[in-house]
């Protein structure tokens, strides 16, 4: 970030409507919600994207989506703690599934305490 400003630079980070945005929401469900991600640094973003085929190309083409304004997205987004909407992400991480798993019953030696798998 430069230190000096000068009149003909334009500002970067100038907040400008990003139109309609495409946004994804969570499939499965027979309300419509509307997903939320987290930045590289853990920070809760809503995301829309200006196409559809920018979506289908990040978060795969069976992802459903809805049309939205930005100060929608936003208005809606903001009470849950997501200040932030990234527009036009190209990455995202594959999405976290629960693995049924069951870990063996085991314990302590030097406490004798219970571990995984058992109810005390």
């Amino acid at each position: 970030m430069c230190l000096f400003q000068y009149d003909d630079d334009p500002e970067p980070e100038e907040r400008r409507p990003a139109g309609p945005l495409y946004v994804p929401v969570r499939p499965g469900t027979r309300d419509v919600v509307v997903r939320l991600f987290r930045t590289p640094l853990g920070d809760r973003t809503a995301v829309g994207f200006t196409g559809p085929g920018r979506l289908a190309a990040t978060l795969g083409a069976d992802q459903p989506w809805i049309r939205l304004s930005e100060q929608a997205l936003r208005s809606m987004t903001e009470p849950l703690g997501a200040d932030l909407v990234t527009v036009d992400p190209t990455l995202s991480a594959p999405s976290v599934t629960a693995l049924a798993t069951t870990a063996p019953v085991t314990e302590s030696r030097s406490e004798g305490t219970r571990l995984a798998g058992r109810k005390a």
